[in-house]
């Protein structure tokens, strides 16, 4: 059992992953972590199947890090997604599809917006303001579709995040456990949801939140 949210906001996107790994009724792990930060201001959470899900986060991470490192610049979250959605699409014409579904989330630092985009296995993809992910849809689109409006400022956007969560907890069998992450112009931070005030600790002590995430140095090339 997944679950996975993502809220866009004014000038941030906010993703949560449950941190579960296990199969069928037996849980392996409860410290899993299913968000991958792919650049500066790019972050998936995946799920799926298990060993799918880590070879394509890993095969995703990588060759992004490869673009940045032979441009010099960052993929940003339009064509990052358009890329992601392909490899998607061919995966399962292939002979060894991947079975992974994920929320993409970036912050476009040419145009100062945020993106969210909903990602299957099948290759589909939808431009969100709002996602799910996993068995949390049947208990979560309603309560975005309830409080999430334009233009919400990070607090807000905190406060429908733990209203998803709170309906997980209460109305799912399964006990999850969750890991989020915001996203905006200053990079990528960990977010405590267990907190009162999670964005308080962001704005006074970014450097101990901030997501270690691929940024390679400029002076490093390689010829295509």
């Amino acid at each position: 059992m997944e679950c996975s949210f993502g809220i866009t906001g004014k000038d941030y996107i906010l993703i949560a992953a449950d941190t579960s790994a296990g199969r069928s009724i037996v849980r392996m792990k409860s410290d899993e972590n299913k968000i991958k930060a792919l650049g500066p201001h790019l972050a998936m959470a995946y799920g799926g199947e298990p060993g799918d899900t880590n070879n394509f986060a890993e095969y995703i991470e990588r060759n992004l890090r490869l673009y940045h490192i032979r441009n010099h610049f960052p993929l940003l979250p339009p064509s990052a997604s358009a890329w992601i959605r392909r490899t998607l699409a061919e995966s399962i014409r292939s002979r060894k599809p991947y079975a992974v579904n994920l929320l993409l989330g970036g912050y476009d630092t040419t145009t100062d917006l945020p993106h969210l985009y909903w990602i299957d296995y099948l290759g589909t993809k939808a431009i969100v303001p709002y996602a799910a992910h996993g068995m949390g849809v049947y208990v979560s689109l309603s309560t975005m579709d309830k409080w999430w409006y334009e233009g919400m400022d990070k607090r807000e956007g905190v406060e429908v995040l733990k209203k998803c969560v709170d309906e997980v907890e209460k109305r799912l069998t399964v006990a999850l456990k969750f890991n989020c992450i915001m996203i905006d112009k200053n990079g990528i931070h960990q977010i405590d949801l267990s907190e009162q005030d999670p964005i308080a600790k962001v704005e006074s002590q970014p450097q101990e939140t901030a997501v270690e995430a691929p940024n390679p140095p400029i002076e490093v090339g390689v010829q295509a």
